[in-house]
């Protein structure tokens, strides 16, 4: 679904992205991994348009990212949940769940953009009765649900999620993690994740990729991961100190 080739991108004379290729297939669950400012954000941006890349490519379902003819009809196609759930203060919750099927391409009546926003937010598992709340209301748990509410409000065929259990208790993150699992499976949607937490990588990914210094430095499905061999992961996941990690920093 998502095929990036000797992707590059430079801020000035930072290189964040080297050459940076990977294939994310269709109906999958890839999860990105990697310490901070080693490009995981940026790998996301890219595929969405929010940053140009300075060379490679990079292809959504055999579309070239970059050109695509239609720009609403290609966004209209992913979900995002974001990392500081991004949610506007002065709607209330129902109107940042269907924030997008209340305007643009995917226009929907009130009436009806309502319903769906909050079948969506029983969903994710909150009551009819959040839906006239508004953000600052909502603990940090309850925010991240309707950021999630919100990603898959579309119906997107692709979703990514931004550090999706930052900032949230144990529990409650093993509770996203339950849920961006459930609603990906039942969906088939593709979906991309950039994280530290260890845990939501083991419990949401189907695929993982090692990025470090620009590059995939290891890819391949989670059950391999323990033993991938490779030195850079193994002291990734297991929170080494000493490693090729430290060595180049």
């Amino acid at each position: 679904m998502i095929r990036f080739e000797n992707v590059t991108k430079a801020f000035g004379s930072k290189k964040v992205l080297r050459g940076l290729t990977l294939n994310v297939p269709k109906g999958t669950s890839m999860v990105i991994i990697g310490g901070s400012g080693t490009g995981k954000s940026v790998t996301l941006k890219c595929v969405l348009g929010l940053i140009a890349p300075d060379s490679g490519t990079i292809l959504v379902d055999g579309q070239d990212a970059a050109n695509a003819a239609d720009r609403d009809a290609f966004l209209a196609r992913f979900g995002m949940l974001f990392q500081g759930g991004a949610l506007f203060d002065s709607l209330p919750v129902w109107q940042n769940v269907a924030f997008r099927l209340l305007r643009g391409a995917l226009k929907r009546p009130a009436a009806e953009a309502r319903e769906i926003a909050i079948d969506k937010l029983r969903r994710v598992g909150l009551t009819a009765d959040v839906a006239d709340l508004f953000p600052a209301e909502l603990s940090g748990g309850m925010q991240k649900r309707v950021g999630l509410a919100r990603a898959i409000a579309a119906d997107p065929e692709i979703i990514f999620f931004d550090e999706p259990t930052t900032g949230l208790d144990p529990i409650m993150a093993g509770v996203i993690n339950d849920l961006i699992r459930e609603i990906v499976t039942e969906m088939g949607a593709t979906a991309m994740t950039i994280t530290h937490d260890m845990t939501s990588v083991r419990a949401i990914a189907d695929n993982v990729a090692m990025l470090h210094d620009g590059v995939i430095k290891w890819t391949g499905p989670v059950s391999e991961m323990d033993n991938s061999g490779d030195p850079y992961l193994d002291q990734f996941i297991h929170g080494r100190a000493e490693g090729p990690i430290a060595a180049v920093r």
